[in-house]
């Protein structure tokens, strides 16, 4: 494997410029370090964590973020280290209909026409790798950003380390730190939206579904009146992922016998379940009120936007932005485009998807998953039925639903 990444210049990194500062080593702030650092722009990157996390909750990337990640060299990395995921299905339980999606529709509208299951920390420990070779990029770990202030002409980064505070002059400011954004929150900017009452519970099992359903995908999206669930393989292991009751006790969702019974009503076998990991989460949609919130301080990833998880969509969306956003500094940097044009359009193209498509698409699938409404679910399940018996119908879909249309249209809002 080639250490230059095929498709980009070598470009003698920016000196005379303060470096990119970006809060935040996850997905996202990772591929916004490695693709300025591959286009020449000095970066640093603090992670408050002292390595980086092992975040297991996000494992999908779709066929654009594919299409993304392999012009900094990532997707080459990231495929052994995955499953490769050609079809997903709705299944009604009750009756047994599966309507199974065929992600070859999509051939010659991506170089990567399935998705890749590949937890999310497999991505950042690889860009980390990958970041080693540029000189003029920086990880920093126990440093987490906690504030910031401007002067119009650079940004400068409150760091604490747990000991001290350290302050450090950058030309732009990324805030890729999450949902509880440090920098969101020192910016007052609004994080409008709701949380949803119910919590999420994901849980990992080595038990081989696929050798007790028959036609299981990799992906297998469970409708129930009862109760609906999301099956989806990983490399090693089953991830299962139900709702839990709204007044349940957080320690008692996460207990073994709570578990133990929710699998069991999956799949009923006489010894008990070996579970790998298990996480119980809340679910939100919120939508940052800008991703500008200063002259050179801009949000991405959860930092500007969180939603429910059913479609794979929140990772996704972020290194989405963060794609975007880097583009459009290397343009700054190298003189090609206006400072507060190109940002103001950043803030114009992903915040109007996220809005128009991300955050609808998902309260779409949320509600259309948890209905227990019989007629309901079996109308819907009548719909995905005749969509795959129709090529062109089940394209549209899958553009929709592997989030091409909505990379695309992003690019055709102009300011």
């Amino acid at each position: 494997m080639n250490t230059q990444t095929a498709g980009i210049e070598p470009i003698f990194p920016q000196r005379n410029i303060p470096p990119v500062l970006i809060a935040g080593a996850g997905p996202v702030g990772c591929l916004a370090a490695l693709y300025l650092a591959q286009h020449g722009i000095p970066v640093i990157l603090f992670e408050g964590k002292e390595e980086l996390p092992i975040d297991l909750r996000a494992s999908t990337f779709h066929p654009p973020t594919l299409d993304l990640l392999d012009k900094v060299g990532l997707t080459e990395r990231l495929i052994p280290q995955g499953l490769i995921v050609r079809e997903f299905q709705f299944r009604e339980r009750k009756t047994g209909d599966v309507a199974r999606f065929n992600m070859a529709r999509l051939n010659g509208e991506t170089r990567h026409p399935y998705r890749l299951q590949c937890e999310q920390f497999k991505m950042t420990r690889t860009a980390v790798e990958m970041l080693a070779q540029y000189p003029h990029a920086e990880v920093r770990y126990s440093a987490g950003v906690v504030g910031y202030r401007e002067d119009g002409e650079s940004v400068e980064a409150l760091i604490f380390d747990g000991d001290h505070e350290e302050r450090v002059r950058g030309s732009f400011l990324i805030g890729a730190d999450g949902a509880s954004s440090r920098i969101r929150q020192a910016s007052g900017t609004k994080f409008e939206g709701l949380t949803y009452p119910e919590r999420f519970l994901v849980v990992s099992t080595n038990f081989p579904f696929e050798h007790h359903f028959d036609n299981l995908s990799w992906v297998n999206y469970v409708s129930d009146p009862d109760e609906w669930c999301v099956m989806l393989k990983t490399p090693s292991l089953w991830r299962i992922q139900v709702p839990t009751p709204i007044d349940a006790n957080p320690k008692d969702l996460l207990s073994d016998a709570f578990i133990e019974s929710r699998l069991q009503r999956l799949h009923a076998k006489e010894s008990p379940y070996q579970i790998a990991h298990r996480t119980l989460y809340k679910v939100h949609q919120r939508v940052a009120e800008t991703y500008r919130v200063g002259r050179r301080v801009l949000l991405a990833g959860d930092s500007a936007h969180v939603n429910n998880p059913l479609g794979g969509m929140g990772m996704n969306g972020g290194v989405q932005d963060a794609y975007n956003l880097c583009e459009k500094i290397v343009d700054i940097v190298h003189g090609r485009a206006n400072m507060d044009q190109a940002l103001d359009l950043y803030d114009l193209q992903r915040r109007t998807v996220c809005v128009d498509f991300i955050q609808n698409r998902t309260k779409e699938n949320k509600a259309m998953m948890e209905t227990k409404d019989a007629s309901l679910q079996a109308a819907r399940q009548r719909k995905f039925m005749e969509i795959v018996g129709d090529p062109e119908r089940e394209k549209q879909y899958l553009m929709e639903s592997s989030m091409i249309k909505s990379w695309r249209t992003s690019y055709a809002i102009a300011a």
